[in-house]
């Protein structure tokens, strides 16, 4: 699912118009239909109780203003209050007319009394907006975000940007909910903006496809549609060799966990065969608690100091769990160069999966990162990758860095966190739609370097494919962990357990 600016958004309107032969009255009137709908069905009369549809000048206004009367008619209390402008689109003065008397209305640049707990849908302004809210919209703002109101914002919340950083301290409509139209914004994904936005939702008005499909946009959105069969079915005369032998170079003393647990995400991701490769003290550790994998012991008890002969495996991953002695950062510069040859099978380099302490190395030893091959995954939380980069000003800051880095180093990027980015070598940004906060937890990261490690493996899955499958795949299975465990009882290993039916669902 592609992701719009506001201007492509306002002209996927008129493509919607123009294509579809119909009114902007009419597409005015599919939004305010589907916002209702939605509306419906989470708030019957009774608990909906007075409801206080605040609107503006704009089409914004006038979805308002079109979800008033259709809630009217379907038996809610509303009663509308309107900012005073001089000047009104021709939509929102089509609806105003179109207002029931049943509906009381006020133009006010005050906010009315409200009780406790009042339903509020913020209609004021939408992505028509291009400076930040000022005077008397600015005033009501602040007084709806001190008011103890339930918000609901419809498409956006009022003086919130839809694709741009915002202004300090500039007034912006602290939603509960918000309904969006078509599409999500960008806003919607970042961090920044989450106290505004809430929990939003995405409604179809039947938006035109064809003017979608041809917009040029880098952001994606990666939901069950985009992954859909992504997963090839196993023919029936498959043996282990089939679906890839992997390595894994991890853990250290007293981080042996790590290991483990990247290891089993990697044998419940379907990888053929597995090999890891691990310090002497861990030996025990790992054979017991791992045992479909086999196990090789570095000479050194306590670090990795060791690179293997990589001629066997078709991926390698490393960094769970491995400590940052020099002897292995000596191992990862030394895979980086072999990796970059390209295999007499394939004609590609060795895929790599780059994660924790292989990722702080890299930091530390930025010169290495010339020797990263093309594909190569590096899976960095925020803290991490500012490492590999710089700090980032905002969150659209740090999204323009992780194009660059991903284009500038011909690397997918897996950039974790509340709908964790894969950044591409081509500066696509794909945004994931699974997982959740239980899934803030140690270990986390070393599952999700494992599933990608096994779908590295996969001879059928091409490099973006796989990191995106993977990557929807782990939080998948962190949502039907959480479904059992509830968020704060989340542990990593609970994910592991759950990743076989997260990918039999692709």
């Amino acid at each position: 699912m592609k992701i719009l600016t506001a201007a492509q958004t306002r002209q996927l309107d008129q493509a919607t118009i123009q294509e579809q032969g119909i009114t902007s009255v009419a597409l005015m009137e599919r939004a305010a239909t589907a916002f209702v709908a939605w509306f419906q069905s989470r708030f019957t009369p009774v608990e909906a109780g007075e409801i206080l549809i605040l609107c503006g000048p704009g089409n914004n206004g006038g979805d308002g203003l079109a979800a008033a009367r259709l809630l009217c008619q379907a038996g809610y209390a509303v009663h509308v209050a309107l900012l005073p402008a001089e000047k009104h689109s021709a939509d929102w003065q089509y609806n105003r007319h179109s207002l029931p008397k049943a509906v009381a209305v006020v133009e006010t640049e005050q906010l009315p009394a409200l009780a406790p707990g009042t339903l509020v849908v913020d209609a004021l302004f939408g992505t028509g907006l291009s400076r930040p809210l000022a005077g008397a919209a600015a005033a009501l703002v602040a007084q709806l975000n001190q008011a103890q109101a339930r918000v609901i914002a419809i498409d956006l919340p009022s003086g919130l940007f839809a694709d741009a950083p915002q202004p300090t301290n500039s007034a912006v409509v602290r939603a509960w909910h918000t309904v969006s139209f078509g599409l999500p914004k960008l806003a919607f994904l970042l961090p920044q903006h989450a106290e505004f936005v809430g929990e939003w939702h995405v409604a179809d008005i039947g938006l035109s496809s064809g003017f979608i499909a041809d917009a040029p946009s880098p952001w994606h959105y990666t939901d069950a549609t985009a992954v859909a069969a992504a997963l090839p079915p196993r023919p029936k005369f498959s043996h282990k060799g089939t679906f890839g032998h992997a390595l894994l170079l991890a853990g250290s003393r007293g981080k042996m966990g790590a290991a483990v647990l990247s290891a089993g995400a990697c044998l419940r991701s379907g990888v053929g065969l597995l090999t890891a490769h691990i310090p002497g003290c861990g030996y025990d550790i790992f054979q017991i608690s791992q045992p479909e994998a086999m196990c090789l012991t570095d000479k050194q008890p306590d670090f990795i100091s060791e690179l293997p002969d990589l001629h066997p495996y078709q991926a390698v991953g490393i960094g769970p769990g491995l400590g940052q002695d020099a002897a292995s950062l000596a191992v990862l510069r030394q895979l980086l160069k072999v990796a970059g040859n390209p295999l007499e099978k394939t004609g590609q380099p060795l895929p790599l999966v780059i994660d924790a302490d292989a990722l702080n190395l890299l930091g530390s030893h930025r010169a290495l990162l010339k020797l990263l091959p093309e594909n190569t995954v590096l899976t960095p939380h925020p803290k991490e990758f500012e490492r590999l980069t710089e700090p980032a000003r905002d969150d659209y800051h740090r999204l323009e860095l992780l194009r660059s880095f991903a284009t500038t180093h011909r690397c997918l990027v897996v950039l974790k966190g509340a709908y964790t980015c894969l950044a591409t070598p081509t500066g696509e940004l794909h945004f994931n739609s699974t997982g959740n906060a239980g899934m803030a937890t140690g270990g986390s990261g070393d599952v999700l370097t494992g599933v990608l490690l096994a779908l590295r493996a996969h001879a059928q899955l091409p490099p973006f494919e796989a990191v995106r499958l993977g990557v929807y795949a782990h939080g998948r299975a962190g949502d039907l962990t959480a479904l059992q465990t509830g968020q704060a009882g989340l542990v990593a290993g609970d994910i592991v357990r759950h990743i076989g039916p997260a990918l039999a669902e692709v």
